[in-house]
C-alpha cells in the first residue's frame, strides 16, 4: 500500500457533497483534502498550504472509485480458443485500450480473473499504460476438459505451462501435488489470488453447466497453498452442488453462481464467502456472442444460465451474502461494464449496486479503509458524478452523456467527461 499514492501535489475539493457508499445517502457539502494521492482532511472547512489546486465539486457529488472484481483484461475477443493463440505482443497490446476504456468508466481498481499478471499489473502501476490498478489471478486452474480447457474435442496436443501465449486465459493442471505446484507457480508470478475453474462453463467448448470441477482434495490443496501465501482462492462455479463443494472446501469466493438455490447461500453465508455475480456478460452474450464470433457450443448454454441470474441476487440477499461487483466481459461486449449497476439495481436498489462496487469490493480484496470509501486516509481514487446515483443509478451507465465528470486515482484527474464519452461508445 505505500507504494500507491503518490500522485503529486495537494488538491482541495470545495463544495463536495460526498456520496457515503457504506450508509447509502449523501452528505452535507464538505471540502476534502488530498495529498500525496491519499485523502488527509474531510471537513467543513479544510486549511491548505499555498500553492494548493482547488477544484469546485459545484453541484456534482464525489463517490469513491469503482472496483470491478470479476475481469478478463486480455480478452479482446469472444473466442477463448482463439484468443489463447494470438501472438503475445498482439494479445498484450490489445488489452490496452481495454484498461484505459474501464478507467474512463470510473473503474479505479479491477480483480483480473484470468490472464492479467504481474507485468501488466506493473505496467499500469508505473504509468507506462493507462488503466485501473490491476489484482491480477495470473492464469485460472483447470482441470482437463473443464471451463479453463480450450481444445476442441479430438485435438491431441496436451497443453503445459511450459511456454504459455499471453492471451491463454487459465492453464489446465491435474492431481493434488500437480495443483500445489500450479498454484505457487502463480503466486511466484506475482498472482494476488488464485481462480480455479470449479464448475464447468459458457465460453468452453466441453464442459456442460453441471460439471464439477476437480476432486475436493485438489480444491483443499489449492485453497491451503493460497493461504500459506496470505491469500485465497476464487472459483468460478455455477449450480448449487458445485458452490457449496467449493465453499466447504475453504473458498472465499464463487464467480457467477448463478444456479444458487437457498441452502447453498446459506452455506455461503455460514462460511463468510463472498458472491461476484456477473449479470451483464450473459446480457451481452445473449446479444452479440454468435455474431462477435463466440463458439456454437457456448452459445447453446448462455440460456441454461442467464434466466437464473436475476434470482440470484434475492436468494443471496435473504441469505445475508455479501455481494461483490463482477461483470466477466470478453471482446466487444466490455462496452457494456457498467450496465451491471443497472441490472443489480433493478432487484437490490441502486445503493447496494454501490455498495458492490465500492465496500463490498474492497472487503473482498482486503482494502478496506483504503479502497472504496471516501474517507481520511483512504486512497484518492475518486469520482465527481453529475447528480445523485443513489437517485438515478443510469449516470453511472451512461458515460456518452458525460454523467461522469471526471475520474480521480491515486489523486491525479485521469479522466474528464469528454474523454469518458468518446471512450463509452
Amino acid at each position: 500500500m505505500d507504494e500507491r499514492g503518490s500522485g503529486g501535489g495537494a488538491t482541495v475539493l470545495r463544495g463536495a457533497r460526498i456520496l457515503d457508499a457504506q450508509r447509502g445517502r449523501i452528505l452535507d457539502p464538505c471540502e476534502v483534502l488530498i495529498a500525496e494521492g491519499r485523502i488527509r482532511a474531510i471537513a467543513p472547512r479544510v486549511e491548505a498550504a499555498p500553492g494548493t489546486a482547488e477544484v469546485d465539486a459545484g453541484e456534482g457529488v464525489v463517490m469513491p472509485g469503482l472496483i470491478d472484481c470479476h475481469v478478463h483484461v486480455l480478452a479482446s475477443q469472444l473466442h477463448l480458443g482463439r484468443l489463447a493463440r494470438l501472438p503475445n505482443v498482439l494479445a498484450s497490446l490489445r488489452a490496452v485500450p481495454i484498461l484505459k476504456a474501464m478507467l474512463r468508466r470510473g473503474f479505479t481498481t479491477v480483480r483480473d480473473a484470468g490472464g492479467a499478471d504481474f507485468a501488466l499489473a506493473q505496467a499500469v502501476e508505473d504509468g507506462t499504460i493507462e488503466g485501473p490498478r490491476i489484482y491480477p489471478s495470473g492464469r485460472a486452474l483447470s482441470q482437463t476438459g473443464g471451463h479453463g480447457d480450450m481444445r476442441e474435442r479430438g485435438d491431441s496436443v496436451e497443453p503445459c505451462a511450459c511456454a504459455p501465449n499471453v492471451g491463454a486465459i487459465a492453464r489446465v493442471v491435474d492431481g493434488v501435488d500437480a495443483v500445489r505446484k500450479a498454484v505457487r507457480e502463480e503466486i511466484q508470478r506475482g498472482a494476488r489470488q488464485i481462480k480455479i475453474m470449479a464448475s464447468g462453463g459458457v465460453a468452453s467448448p466441453n464442459d456442460p453447466i453441471h460439471f464439477l470441477g476437480y476432486s475436493e482434495d485438489e480444491i483443499r490443496a489449492a485453497v491451503e497453498e493460497a493461504a500459506n501465501a496470505g491469500t485465497y482462492v476464487m472459483a468460478h462455479a455455477y449450480t448449487a452442488r458445485a458452490i457449496v463443494r467449493a465453499v466447504r472446501c475453504g473458498v472465499r469466493s464463487i464467480e457467477h453462481g448463478n444456479l444458487v438455490d437457498a441452502e447453498a447461500a446459506r452455506v455461503m453465508a455460514d462460511h463468510g464467502a463472498i458472491a461476484v455475480p456477473t449479470l451483464i456478460t450473459y446480457e451481452a452474450l445473449a446479444r452479440e456472442g454468435a455474431a462477435l464470433g463466440l463458439a456454437p457450443e457456448s452459445v447453446a448454454k448462455i440460456e441454461a444460465v442467464r434466466g437464473k441470474g436475476l434470482s440470484s441476487l434475492r436468494i443471496y440477499a435473504d441469505a445475508g451474502v455479501r455481494m461483490a461487483f463482477g461483470s466477466d466481459l470478453l471482446g466487444a461486449s466490455h462496452r457494456f461494464q457498467s450496465e451491471e449497476f443497472r441490472l443489480r439495481a433493478g432487484v437490490l436498489g441502486a445503493a447496494e449496486a454501490i455498495r458492490a462496487a465500492t465496500v463490498h469490493a474492497a472487503y473482498l480484496l482486503g482494502e478496506e479503509g483504503q479502497l472504496g470509501v471516501v474517507g481520511v486516509g483512504a486512497i484518492a481514487d475518486l469520482l465527481l458524478v453529475k447528480g445523485n446515483p443513489l437517485e438515478d443509478i443510469g449516470l453511472l451507465c451512461d458515460q456518452a452523456d458525460e454523467a461522469i465528470a471526471w475520474v480521480m486515482k491515486d489523486g491525479q484527474v485521469v479522466a474528464r467527461a469528454s474523454c469518458a464519452a468518446k471512450q463509452a461508445t
